[in-house]
């Protein structure tokens, strides 16, 4: 496996940027990508840029490349990368065969459907609880049913415990068999897992620091768990709001009207979109206007909490600052 990690210095704040190159950018891809590199740069820290393209639906090279170029407009330098994950498939290979040979993954043939079923076991936030259905099946009846269907591979997680102490959530606690069960690190279709590339990379890249949105903080206990199986160190976590509609939409890709493409060409200055960014983490006050590297100075973990775990986004406030 890749050791350049060994070699950094590990009291660097080594943060990341780690966008999917699924559409462009929006205003939500841009306040956690900010608060990302304010949490880094706040500490005297660098940043790695990985662009997460191993899913067929994210290897188009232009949007990624307007990905890039989105974050360099709004400032937001990078000291490593880009590196892509779509040519980094054969150090997740030797991961997974690693977690093989300690005897920890099995085929699944469940379905989709079977698994989202409302009657199959959810945890509180409404993801489902691996039952190990397929975990006892005979090499025969392994053999009968991979005739059928190729099968996705999953990492048993039999006592694992993980605690840890998120910048914005603080202390937490996850019993894995509890709150997800055993969980796909390599889909059907051949390709690694989130959990598992993930964990990966930010352990072989020295990242130290994950700053993202809150609707990933249920996938933080899974990937540590992989790191440590691994011998892999652990980063720390903060999960930052996720900005959301004034009737409480989370935003996403498809509001096109709030995607920095849109933006742009109304002709909002970079400048005026960190500070708008910003003011609503609490940062500065609404209608600032200030560079990336100006309110690295005015970072905040405690404002940041502040904010909870969503912030309304006023479009009349963005609207005032149109040229």
């Amino acid at each position: 496996m890749d050791s350049s990690a060994a070699a950094r210095n590990t009291a660097v704040t080594v943060g990341r940027f780690a966008p999917s190159p699924s559409g462009r950018m929006h205003v939500g891809n841009a306040f956690a990508s900010l608060m990302a590199w304010l949490a880094a740069r706040a500490e005297g820290g660098r940043m790695v840029l990985r662009i997460e393209d191993l899913d067929d639906r994210c290897r188009d090279r232009a949007v990624a490349e307007t990905l890039i170029d989105d974050l360099a407009w709004m400032g937001l330098s990078w000291d490593e990368g880009p590196f892509w994950q779509s040519a980094r498939e054969d150090v997740y290979a030797d991961a997974f065969e690693r977690l093989e040979e300690q005897g920890l993954v099995y085929p699944c043939f469940c379905s989709r459907a079977s698994l989202h079923a409302a009657t199959a076991p959810h945890a509180s936030d409404g993801t489902y609880v691996y039952q190990r259905t397929c975990r006892g099946l005979s090499p025969a009846e392994i053999e009968r049913r991979r005739a059928e269907r190729a099968p996705a591979m999953r990492l048993m997680v039999d006592g694992a415990e993980i605690s840890f102490d998120d910048a914005v959530f603080g202390p937490q606690h996850e019993l894995l068999e509890r709150d997800c069960g055993d969980f796909v690190i390599r889909r059907a279709d051949g390709v690694y897992a989130y959990q598992l590339a993930c964990a990966v990379d930010d352990a072989l890249m020295g990242i130290t620091q994950v700053v993202r949105g809150n609707d990933l903080l249920g996938s933080t206990a899974r990937q540590m768990h992989v790191q440590r199986l691994l011998g892999l160190p652990n980063p720390g976590y903060g999960h930052v709001p996720l900005l959301v509609a004034a009737d409480g939409r989370r935003l996403a890709k498809r509001d096109g009207d709030l995607d920095l493409g849109a933006l742009r060409a109304r002709g909002i200055a970079a400048d005026r979109l960190v500070g708008w960014l910003g003011s609503l983490a609490g940062l500065v006050d609404e209608g600032a206007e200030l560079t990336a590297d100006e309110l690295a100075a005015h970072f905040s973990w405690e404002k940041v909490r502040a904010c909870g775990r969503q912030i309304v986004v006023d479009a009349e406030s963005l609207s005032r600052y149109d040229s």
